[in-house]
């Protein structure tokens, strides 16, 4: 879905048209062997379809005049079915399903296959990211807010806030994937009606041929399920698109603390030969951006009226499409981009070293606060920082008379010491993270 602009990625070999078209070849094999156990068609329907269809593969190409016709591919389908299989099959080809029924069940079972990689990436990247927080458990950085610098952190503490990011989409995914992708199976108006009391046992069937969950009734206006799928998926772009963002503004010249890895020629220029940029992560930042919309287009189609629905169905197709398309890649992408991070963790050191002082006057005014109080505190803080040098704000605060030693401000002046909680944050990331569990 995006090969010449760099943006395909390995879940589109599943949301072509070739894979919809055999998702709901799937389904009506599928459909027809559930109706066989129920003993509503002829036994050996199923197979006669599926041998028939291998034999004369329907073209995509031929089904598009008549989606234009009908508004959906499937009627084009079955009328492609019908031409292909024994004449004593033909009276049960798509018995007792309408087109909503097999288009839904197929694009439940593209967004399972699609889903089943995503979530084995997002596994990787999550990995990638727990052992970037371990490894950097102990190397200072500056933490940075509103664009400017703050107090001391540790890189194995910016790891660890991705690493919980990409578990929790993980996890929003996982079950959605194991409990909310269901087969859609109702007939013209959602009744079952062609089936009478046997339409429950059809559903399980389809749903276990298929692989899928099976609804507790037919969802043709209840979009519930569209909905949180699009959600977990926007959740998985975010989660990827808020390590690109970091991993870019971290690349950046002026602070070079992080670079991605890749071979010759990532990241190359077409004017500069001195760059290297961090082309990676700018896809992930692009899909970022587009996922929204995306998602607000599937919560709005949801607004569906009476049984079927006029154009909110039809609005869903291709965003739903799109949106598995860059939540797999978004996924593929950050596990490779963690995988392969390059860490300046001397980079890091001098960039705190240059920004002390002034880094430490939180630590610095906690220390003064109990002898001479808040207010105070602060405004001491800020005159000895203009004093410039470390060892010019320690004199002038023991000059000040606040009843600190030298070796107290010098402590208070160490990132160390206001960094001792960072190891226990990795540790209790890296169990919560160990746990896939949905």
């Amino acid at each position: 879905m995006g090969s010449l602009l760099g943006t395909a990625t390995a879940v589109d070999a599943f949301l072509g048209d070739d894979a919809l078209l055999e998702a709901m070849v799937a389904t009506e094999v599928a459909l027809l062997r559930a109706a066989e156990r129920a003993a509503l068609v002829p036994a050996g329907c199923g197979d006669a379809l599926a041998s028939a269809v291998r034999e004369h593969p329907v073209d995509p190409a031929t089904l598009a005049d008549g989606t234009t016709a009908a508004g959906n591919p499937v009627p084009a389908l079955v009328k492609a079915l019908l031409a292909v299989v024994p004449e004593q099959v033909r009276p049960w080809v798509h018995h007792g399903a309408t087109s909503q029924d097999v288009l839904d069940t197929a694009l439940m079972l593209l967004a399972a296959r699609a889903c089943d990689t995503t979530l084995a990436d997002l596994d990787a990247a999550c990995a990638a990211a727990s052992a970037q927080a371990d490894r950097h458990r102990d190397t200072l950085q500056v933490g940075r807010t509103l664009g400017q610098q703050a107090v001391p952190t540790t890189f194995g503490v910016t790891a660890a806030g991705w690493a919980l990011g990409l578990h929790a989409a993980r996890l929003a995914l996982r079950r959605v994937r194991h409990d909310g992708l269901a087969v859609q199976l109702g007939g013209a108006a959602g009744t079952l009606g062609v089936y009478g009391a046997a339409g429950p046992a059809v559903v399980a069937g389809l749903a276990e041929e298929l692989g899928l969950a099976a609804p507790a009734a037919p969802w043709h206006t209840e979009r519930s399920r569209v909905r949180d799928l699009a959600a977990a998926l926007g959740s998985v772009v975010a989660a990827a698109g808020k390590v690109a963002t970091d991993v870019v503004a971290l690349s950046a010249t002026e602070v070079g603390e992080v670079s991605e890895g890749g071979g010759e020629g990532h990241g190359g220029s077409s004017a500069m030969p001195h760059k290297r940029n961090p082309v990676t992560s700018v896809l992930v930042r692009g899909a970022a951006l587009r996922a929204p919309g995306l998602v607000g287009t599937l919560y709005a189609a949801s607004l569906q009226e009476h049984q079927r629905a006029v154009g909110g169905w039809h609005a869903e197709w291709q965003p739903l499409l799109e949106l598995l398309s860059l939540a797999g890649g978004a996924a593929a992408r950050t596990a490779e981009i963690l995988s392969g991070l390059r860490v300046d963790a001397a980079r890091m050191a001098a960039t705190l070293d240059g920004a002390r002082p002034a880094v430490m006057a939180e630590q610095l005014s906690t220390a003064l606060k109990p002898r001479v109080g808040r207010g105070e505190a602060q405004r001491l803080v800020a005159a000895a920082l203009v004093a410039g040098a470390e060892d010019d704000v320690v004199a002038h605060l023991v000059r000040s008379g606040t009843g600190l030693s030298e070796a107290e401000i010098r402590t208070a002046l160490d990132p160390r010491s206001t960094t001792a909680a960072c190891a226990g944050i990795v540790d209790r990331t890296l169990r919560v993270v160990a746990d896939a569990r949905p």
